[in-house]
């Protein structure tokens, strides 16, 4: 005994003296162990006993690598946890490191350039490093006794039931839920109506409602599942580090979310502040702007234009709140929500450039009042009357029943011909051209014209019709009859076209006038004329009295 004790104390003498050198040659800067300059930074190797970290070593000491001192340590504990005795930990310092004791053996030694990475002095590493290796020793205690593993088998036992009772009962109470959803969306249907509109389908809400429940189960289960694994690890001493770490985990993760919720707070009663505010701020503005649209207040704000010019503010304003709420919303400052953004600009810097000439098309219509609903226009080779101006598109409807719908861009870069704005009170002007010859006096062919406007259903007399002589050709002179129709008639601008142009016929027939359209050589032997007794040739049926023949 006594010969154990003197080799121990020449063993502790030696450590001493190896400590003091290397001390020494430290202070000198001529340490052996030192890294050399250039030379890479030695990895740091974990000492683990029975999967639990007692202490990370990062330094050389005495020549020895950290992965040495983690292989020689873990030798010097097991071997001395092979013995069945009561052996206490405690620590030691050696000049400025530390010796961790395992009863009398020593376990490992922390020196300042292991504890330098966690910011903590040597003494609180080795501090620590006691402290897990008494958990090892505790374990290995443990461990060996039959009585605490059957303890440990019978608690894992009780909480696989309890798992197993939970798990079933939150299926139950899915099962009922599912049972309860039918009737209580049909007694609760009616409160999501609009009118007489149903907001949402049963059917769909049923099954969003049964794959929301599916989800919440499973998300249940898998929390059960994680808890009763984490407890059940934790219960024998080989995967208690593996239990403690999924508890850990656990509680760090709620601790993130709970953290990151509250953090959140603020910032959100800000964004929504902002918002409430966008919100009363845009409703202000309605009502002044309604105000300002009455008759004499502003030439530009009318009944046509409040409804744009409220959107456009309304717009403005929600913009402007957006903006100011950006910086408070929960995720602004992440990379990843910087670059949803960038993108999202990207892809309407590039994709909406027709898009917002079609909407400033729109507003330079609106503002510039254009075109109304119900006028009857020419723009371009297409003429019908405007059912709708929108900020995209306008949309006419012809005569022949087609519905157009032109690009507003292509309605404001061409030239349009409005035929309702000028007439006096409701209508529009109709208009068609003919021209006849230089031999028929331009009198008789303006009398005719005329004759040929009051016999048309749907021209009004009052104003009364003109015609206008536009051109003198080469070959005959060009007459523009001008007049008024009202389109409240059941007849389509088409149909009076279609009228106006047999009446003219027919006119020209009963007095023995050529039309000289589009234009002719030379005359011919006969006038180009139909007679009377000619007009109703077969297959054609008078359907109105013959008028009186002219002398």
């Amino acid at each position: 005994m006594r010969i154990m004790r003197g080799c121990r104390q020449a063993c502790w003498l030696a450590l001493a003296l190896q400590m003091l050198c290397s001390t020494l040659l430290h202070a000198e800067g001529l340490e052996p162990s030192a890294t050399p300059a250039g030379a890479a930074t030695p990895e740091p190797a974990a000492l683990q006993i029975i999967n639990r970290t007692v202490f990370v070593f990062r330094a050389t000491l005495l020549g020895e690598t950290p992965q040495v001192r983690a292989l020689r340590a873990k030798s010097a504990i097991e071997e001395a946890l092979q013995d069945e005795d009561d052996q206490g930990i405690r620590i030691d310092s050696i000049l400025n490191s530390y010796l961790v004791l395992l009863g009398d053996r020593r376990a490992f030694i922390v020196t300042p350039q292991d504890a330098a990475a966690n910011d903590i002095t040597a003494r609180e590493a080795a501090e620590l490093a006691a402290e897990n290796l008494r958990l090892v020793v505790e374990e290995t205690r443990q461990a060996r006794s039959v009585r605490f593993l059957l303890n440990a088998v019978g608690y894992s036992a009780a909480a696989t039931l309890l798992f197993m009772l939970l798990a079933k009962g939150a299926r139950g109470v899915r099962r009922k839920l599912l049972g309860l959803l039918p009737r209580l969306m049909g007694k609760h249907s009616e409160r999501f109506r609009v009118g007489q509109t149903p907001l949402f389908d049963l059917q769909n809400l049923y099954y969003l409602a049964d794959r929301s429940l599916w989800l919440v189960y499973w998300l249940v289960l898998l929390l059960l599942c994680y808890q009763w694994l984490g407890f059940v690890l934790s219960q024998f001493p080989y995967t208690r580090a593996w239990g403690e770490s999924l508890n850990v985990y656990l509680m760090a993760l709620l601790g993130y979310l709970v953290s990151g919720i509250l953090h959140a707070i603020p910032g959100l009663a800000v964004a929504l502040s902002i918002f409430f505010i966008a919100r009363g701020i845009s409703a202000f503005s309605k009502r002044v702007l309604r105000r300002m649209a009455r008759p004499g207040t502003l030439k530009w704000l009318t009944e046509e234009t409040l409804q744009p010019t409220m959107r456009l503010t309304s717009l403005a304003i929600w913009l402007f709140a957006l903006v100011m709420a950006y910086p408070y919303l929960p995720g602004s400052g992440t990379d990843a929500f910087k670059g949803l953004s960038v993108l999202l600009g990207l892809m309407i810097s590039l994709g909406a450039t027709s898009v917002v000439g079609q909407a400033a098309a729109g507003l330079i219509l609106t503002y510039t009042r254009t075109l109304r609903a119900g006028e009857f226009v020419r723009v371009g080779d297409y003429e019908g009357t405007v059912t709708e101006v929108g900020i995209f598109t306008t949309t006419i409807r012809t005569g022949l029943g087609e519905v157009l719908t032109l690009p507003n861009s292509m309605i404001t870069g061409t030239v349009t011909k409005n035929y309702s704005r000028i007439v006096e009170g409701p209508g529009y002007v109709v208009d068609t051209v003919v021209t006849i010859g230089y031999d028929t006096p331009w009198r008789q062919v303006e009398a005719m014209l005329l004759e040929a406007a009051r016999r048309t259903d749907g021209v009004l007399a009052k104003p009364e019709p003109q015609v206008f002589q536009t051109a003198l050709s080469d070959f005959y002179p060009e007459y523009r009859l001008v007049a008024q129709a009202i389109p409240s008639l059941p007849r389509p601008r088409a149909l009076l076209l279609s009228l106006l142009h047999a009446n003219i016929q027919d006119v020209f027939n009963e007095y023995g006038v050529q039309i000289m359209s589009p234009h002719y050589l030379g005359d011919p032997l006969q006038a180009k004329w139909v007679p009377r007794e000619q007009w109703y040739a077969d297959p054609a049926k008078p359907e109105h009295p013959q008028p009186p023949s002219k002398p």
